[in-house]
């Protein structure tokens, strides 16, 4: 009985989380650059009150899904999206480097480059401050110059570059804030084979479609589970009663 309650009682838990990733990835759906939680199951131990020897099957949910999205034409000049693999480096509200694919970059009031989520943009050394200017140029490897006002078509001077970033997918993972950060700690090195178009977004890796119809999927299982598990303690009320009867 308790096996079978426990199986119930952790499979119920499980299609709650993943409920909740499939939840939270359709409220991305138009969000630019994002990478929707994985929402399958994963074998995991669980063990029983009591039967600290008797493990029991579970599942959970971990990662991401980093199939890049599909991308989408503006024209904009300040709307970037990465050819392939590669990171945007951002800084993050507590300080921290992390990563994000979002490029849907604007100038605040202070002159910084940020993104659509307000998280400043990374530099060479540090976040990215333009002067003011009349043209600006972004080049593929993510270097930006700038002309002054008055200054002729070829008066271009760099100010800063892009720190486009290309760790391994497997050894990062997503933080609270929704950035993406290594799991060692360590800041990953700007790697020149990242390149970038301008004029163009990279749209969510959400597939609306089927994120619908799993939402409906994982209601039908929590609903099965709730089922054994009232069953379960059915059961056990109904061996209690025998029991009682037979004393």
């Amino acid at each position: 009985m308790d096996k079978y309650l426990y199986l119930a009682m952790h499979g119920a838990s499980q299609a709650m989380q993943a409920q909740q990733a499939n939840a939270n990835n359709l409220a991305n759906v138009s969000t630019v650059g994002f990478k929707a939680t994985l929402d399958h199951f994963q074998a995991n131990p669980v063990y029983g009150p009591g039967h600290a020897d008797r493990a029991y099957t579970s599942d959970q949910l971990e990662g991401a899904n980093f199939r890049q999205g599909a991308l989408m034409t503006t024209g904009r000049q300040l709307d970037i999206a990465i050819d392939g693999d590669g990171w945007f480096a951002v800084q993050a509200d507590d300080g921290s480097v992390a990563y994000s694919r979002r490029g849907d970059f604007r100038i605040d009031s202070n002159g910084l480059l940020t993104n659509g989520a307000n998280q400043i943009v990374l530099g060479e050394s540090g976040p990215i401050s333009l002067p003011e200017f009349e043209s600006l140029v972004i080049g593929r490897d993510g270097t930006m110059s700038v002309r002054a006002a008055g200054q002729t078509a070829s008066s271009l001077v760099a100010v800063d570059r892009i720190r486009l970033v290309n760790p391994s997918n497997d050894q990062l993972y997503r933080g609270e804030d929704g950035l993406f950060r290594s799991k060692d700690g360590l800041e990953a090195p700007a790697d020149a084979s990242v390149t970038i178009s301008s004029g163009a977004l990279e749209s969510s890796n959400v597939n609306a479609v089927d994120a619908m119809v799993r939402m409906m999927e994982y209601a039908r299982h929590y609903e099965t589970q709730v089922k054994m598990m009232n069953l379960a303690s059915e059961n056990d009320a109904a061996s209690a009663s025998l029991m009682r009867m037979n004393g």
